[in-house]
């Protein structure tokens, strides 16, 4: 049984890639799975001063630890002009600098989704760029497209050619995590 922690890189309470993050978990059966809502996760804007004189964050030490435990990662990141949100890059920032290789040996499955035609695709392609830096390993994406038209709160992916482009990255992802053992 795999271990699994997922999460959208949105601090938004309404976020779409929570909700894509969401669906995409429940599609599992048999693994254990940590889902985070990081509208709940406060974190302060990083700068090295702020690290001086307060160090970090036992919330952010747990998010590290948990990162560790899990075998793969379910993440859907959200665009702001055509980059990961700020918060994102943040978190990431934050995490990096507890510890450089805080995804060391994780299996990822990257998403992201948006209102627009593109689907988040220009900031999935730099978080996709960035994350093997810190030792994580991007087994497959997807992006959803024009999200208001594409996803429904109960029935998910609702464009056939969607679903299945999801359904297939998915197994890929999923077929990584039990090759691994």
């Amino acid at each position: 049984m795999s271990s699994i922690m997922a999460f959208a890189g949105s601090n938004s309470s309404t976020s779409i890639n929570f909700a894509l993050v969401k669906y995409t978990v429940s599609l599992l059966s048999d693994q254990k799975v940590q889902v985070m809502n990081m509208a709940l996760f406060d974190l302060e804007m990083f700068s090295e001063d702020y690290e001086k004189k307060h160090g970090y964050t036992n919330s952010l030490i747990e998010l590290r630890d948990d990162l560790h435990k899990a075998d793969g990662l379910i993440l859907s990141v959200n665009e702001h002009n055509s980059n990961p949100s700020a918060y994102f890059k943040n978190l990431i920032d934050w995490l990096s600098r507890l510890e450089r290789k805080f995804l060391e040996n994780t299996k990822i499955f990257l998403m992201s989704t948006s209102y627009g035609k593109r689907g988040g695709m220009s900031s999935l392609a730099k978080v996709e760029e960035i994350l093997p830096r810190f030792g994580g390993e991007v087994v497959a994406t997807f992006s959803l497209p024009s999200f208001k038209e594409n996803f429904d709160a109960k029935k998910g992916i609702i464009d056939a050619d969607l679903s299945e482009a999801h359904q297939k990255a998915f197994s890929i992802w999923l077929h990584s995590l039990s090759t691994d053992k």
